[in-house]
């Protein structure tokens, strides 16, 4: 079974994300990057930028794939994980702690009523993909 942080809301598109006292943060999920392969770079936006619900936030380059990844949220950018420049590997190995994409201040807070509850991905994953 794919790892799934309870503390995290998910997108359909395999994007989680999770409150805390300054923002909301947005990442890829377990499920996400074994299906992308070992990641060897990422291509993060601006600080300061304003992003879209849907729209294009981040693209990774994996030894399989080029994938773009679009924002489960519409957000000002308020922090990137700057770190996955030296260890985009950080992707595979910690996608809910230290491969952390971008950092957010809400700007439509009733967009997060479109995200699944961690248990409601869990059974999503379960009926779509049969991977968990």
């Amino acid at each position: 079974m794919k790892k799934i942080d309870v503390n995290a809301f998910y997108h359909e598109t395999n994007e989680w994300v999770r409150k805390d006292e300054t923002g909301y943060t947005i990442g890829i999920t377990d499920f996400a990057q074994t299906v992308f392969g070992n990641v060897v770079s990422v291509d993060l936006p601006k600080v300061g930028e304003i992003i879209k619900k849907n729209e294009l936030l981040v693209t990774i380059d994996s030894d399989k794939v080029t994938t773009e990844i679009f924002s489960p949220i519409s957000g000002k950018i308020i922090s990137i994980n700057n770190e996955l420049e030296k260890s985009p590997e950080w992707l595979n190995s910690s996608p809910y702690e230290k491969g952390w994409l971008v950092k957010v201040e809400l700007i439509a807070v009733n967009e997060m009523n479109d995200l699944m509850s961690a248990s409601a991905y869990h059974d999503y994953m379960k009926v779509f993909y049969n991977k968990m």
